[in-house]
């Protein structure tokens, strides 16, 4: 699964873009430094009911931005990627590749 695919399953999943929830992270103070990814874990999980895949793919979101590695863009592979920014305001809005 891509990494935009996990982040479309949240959406899916939430009724919420994965900015919003972005946004929800950061009010509850999730951003900080000293954050685990396991506390993002935890809220999701009893909040969403998102499971641990789809939890480490928001917090990577939440503590490094939209951008990924090249590593999977443009190849063939199960993890492949369109691009290597993540697009986060909802897939009803996404501009067509």
């Amino acid at each position: 699964m891509s990494f935009q695919a996990y982040l479309d399953a949240i959406e899916d999943r939430t009724g919420l873009t994965p900015r919003t929830l972005v946004e929800i992270a950061r009010s509850k103070g999730f951003d900080a430094p000293e954050t685990k990814a396991g506390d993002v874990v935890a809220w999701l999980k009893a909040d969403y009911d998102l499971g641990r895949g789809h939890a480490m793919a928001l917090w990577h979101v939440i503590k490094n931005g939209p951008g990924i590695a090249t590593k999977h863009v443009g190849t063939t592979g199960t993890h492949r990627d369109e691009s290597d920014t993540l697009w986060l305001d909802g897939k009803a809005t996404r501009p067509k590749p």
